[in-house]
């Protein structure tokens, strides 16, 4: 297979799980936070809807297991769904879940600029939660999320005492903090405004491209 080839395999993709398109395309009416995507998405318009729920569906957390989030803090949690739910510009991270599994994929290590992690754990500076992994570990008596026994509700500097606990340790290494800045061309940003070009295609690009020349 060409060098092109396999590198083109790691753009524009959607990874293989329950709620992501086969291929990315165009959306019409993606909901608020995940209008951004619009032009190439791959959430549907449903998904979109799902993410801004009090009990996201999607990663199977609760935002309100110490107490409602400020609403910033909730916007960047949000805005965090969105992009893993719709963008299709995470090619160079899908692994799949179980190693040398064909089925099921997740994505890791996806490199955050630097002020997306900063501006995501600012917002969330108040807030209350009694965990730093918010996808393992939950009690999930009566079919809801809740704190394990004796883990109390306490600010999130405590669980995340920098930006780049917060954007790693969040959703297990979904996420890795990137010491690059936004429009450096080196790191993702988790949103962008819904009327400016997709900043993240040409990041996709130079990872993909560099992934090949390391990995054949």
């Amino acid at each position: 297979e060409t060098g092109a080839a396999a590198g083109d395999k790691l753009l524009s993709v959607c990874m293989n799980s329950k709620r992501h398109k086969q291929e990315p395309g165009p959306e019409d009416e993606l909901y608020q936070e995940c209008r951004p995507w619009e032009d190439n998405a791959c959430c549907t318009r449903s998904t979109s809807w799902e993410a801004h729920l009090e009990e996201p569906l999607l990663f199977n957390f609760s935002m309100m297991h110490c107490g409602l989030l400020t609403p910033a803090c909730r916007k960047h949690f949000i805005q965090a769904i969105c992009f893993h739910e719709c963008s299709p510009n995470l090619g160079p991270w899908i692994q799949p879940v179980v190693p040398n599994g064909q089925e099921e994929q997740r994505v890791w290590g996806v490199p955050l600029c630097q002020e997306d992690c900063e501006d995501w754990w600012r917002a969330c500076h108040s807030s209350l939660t009694c965990k730093s992994n918010w996808l393992h570990g939950w009690d999930w008596s009566e079919e809801k999320k809740h704190c394990p026994a004796h883990e109390p509700c306490l600010p999130f500097s405590y669980h995340f005492p920098t930006p780049d606990d917060l954007c790693e340790k969040i959703w297990n290494n979904t996420f890795k903090a990137s010491p690059e800045r936004r429009n450096s061309g080196r790191c993702l940003q988790k949103w962008f405004e819904p009327t400016l070009s997709n900043p993240n295609v040409e990041v996709a690009l130079h990872f993909a491209h560099h992934h090949h020349h390391h990995h054949h």
